[in-house]
């Protein structure tokens, strides 16, 4: 009897063993699965991008990508022409053309060994960048949140991922101090955008149109149907701002400032509808400067939302 016990014990001992061996064995595999990558990514294309060692030739295709990736330890190789967003840093590295002309021999001159991609602009690089064995991932650089997204996207690319929390938090902080300071009224404001071509409104998905939603804002564009190839403007007319009749209106165009507001002075002179334009006939018409409305802000955000609230309330 006293044998069969011993023998009971030993099968009991010998099962947990097993289990416990079992149970390293699993971790073991699951971390050197894990392993085999120096980070996963999920751009905003939704693609999950497989980065197998700590990315050291980065390319970035916006010159917008470069202060918050310098921020959380990062460096480029090769960047876009840029007057308005040049850190001093990146001023001597090897230009791969213009923003809006990605030159994509320039970018494998590089040798990159990642690019980053900036979204809607030149997702049609991609199959080039694939079929070279180059990994991209996709980002889009409007909202507030687009930004601290993308600030912890760089620190995983990094490795820096509590440089990328401390940066969100020290925004967030900014940003909250500003919402402080703006009184809590309802605003109905209009930004439109003035081309060569006409004019047109910034939507929400603007980076106006964002700052003017975190203010407390009404943007009297909200659900007009968007342009075709802009997402975040719709087709706009003397006759759209006159029925809508804002309280505000802000200014967004390419170019000189002062020719760009004596252009818009003048236009509002020429036709007496314009003067019925609340914001018009009470002179409440800001312009808004190009380097932080038209290309995104990054880690100036809480600055831009500052400049716009300052506007209405100096």
């Amino acid at each position: 009897m006293c044998g069969n016990f011993y023998r009971a014990c030993a099968l009991s001992l010998l099962v947990v063993m097993l289990a416990l061996l079992a149970g390293c064995g699993a971790k073991e595999a699951a971390k050197t699965e894990q392993g085999t990558n120096f980070a996963v990514i999920k751009d905003d294309m939704g693609r999950e991008v497989a980065l197998r060692k700590k990315p050291e030739r980065i390319v970035v295709l916006s010159a917008s990508f470069l202060e918050p990736l310098h921020a959380v330890g990062g460096d480029v190789v090769g960047r876009p022409d840029s007057k308005t967003k040049m850190p001093d840093y990146a001023k001597d590295k090897a230009s791969v053309g213009e923003v809006y002309q990605i030159d994509v021999e320039k970018v494998l001159a590089c040798q990159p060994d990642l690019v980053i991609v900036n979204k809607g602009m030149n997702e049609k690089l991609l199959s080039t960048l694939e079929a070279n064995g180059i990994p991209s991932i996709v980002i889009d650089m409007k909202s507030y949140e687009d930004v601290k997204r993308e600030v912890r996207i760089f620190a995983q690319v990094t490795g820096e991922k509590e440089k990328g929390e401390t940066l969100v938090k020290e925004m967030d902080k900014k940003i909250q101090g500003v919402l402080a300071r703006v009184p809590k009224e309802k605003k109905r404001v209009a930004i439109i955008h003035s081309t060569g071509q006409g004019l047109s409104v910034q939507l929400d998905g603007s980076i106006a149109g964002c700052i003017a939603n975190m203010l407390g804002w009404e943007n009297t564009a909200a659900g007009m149907p968007a342009l075709d190839k802009n997402p975040d403007a719709a087709p706009y007319s003397m006759e759209t701002l006159v029925a809508q009749n804002p309280d505000i209106l802000f200014v967004t165009s390419m170019g000189d400032e002062a020719e760009i507001r004596a252009s818009m002075e003048a236009m509002f002179a020429d036709n007496p509808a314009w003067q019925t334009v609340t914001a018009i006939r009470e002179g409440r018409v800001y312009y808004l400067p190009q380097e932080m409305f038209l290309f995104s802000p990054g880690l100036d955000y809480p600055a831009a939302a500052k400049y716009m609230a300052g506007l209405v309330y100096p």
